[in-house]
């Protein structure tokens, strides 16, 4: 599934037919992000395989929190911030690493229970760290320590 559009969408589509793959993928326009969540919930899982260059590192991966807020398992490469972020609710891969990229999606098709056990583990993590009374108290107590207040 890709929602959204951009300059590469052709050239995407072309890879995906000289792979023959293209009728594996679903292309829709972009849509509203209130409609997201929706999106995201119908998904079998998010996947941030995120290659680190010499100038730069995965910094977050919004998507992964919008997609564990979903309830939707989630798998990430080591790249940057990912493993932080998704922490024990989800799968982790070596960047750059396809096969084990495959084995994680392949887990998660196989292992029953495996993909609703991370969905629920990841909503449960957003709502423990990411909600935004989460951040902001999280950022007035590092100010305060930054400040030597207690």
């Amino acid at each position: 599934m890709v929602y959204g559009d951009g300059p590469l969408r052709g050239e995407l589509t072309g890879r995906l037919a000289a792979l023959g793959l293209a009728e594996r993928a679903t292309f829709h326009p972009r849509i509203a992000s209130t409609a997201m969540p929706g999106a995201l919930a119908g998904l079998d899982a998010v996947v941030l395989p995120s290659l680190s260059r010499p100038n730069w590192k995965e910094q977050f991966g919004r998507i992964l929190i919008e997609a564990m807020a979903c309830e939707t398992p989630v798998v990430g490469s080591d790249s940057g911030e990912i493993p932080h972020v998704i922490g024990e609710a989800g799968l982790i891969t070596p960047e750059g690493d396809a096969q084990a990229l495959a084995a994680a999606l392949a887990r998660l098709h196989d292992e029953p229970g495996l993909a609703e056990g991370l969905g629920k583990a990841g909503r449960a993590r957003v709502l423990a760290r990411f909600t935004q009374q989460q951040i902001a108290s999280q950022t007035a107590a590092f100010y305060r320590e930054i400040m030597g207040m207690r």
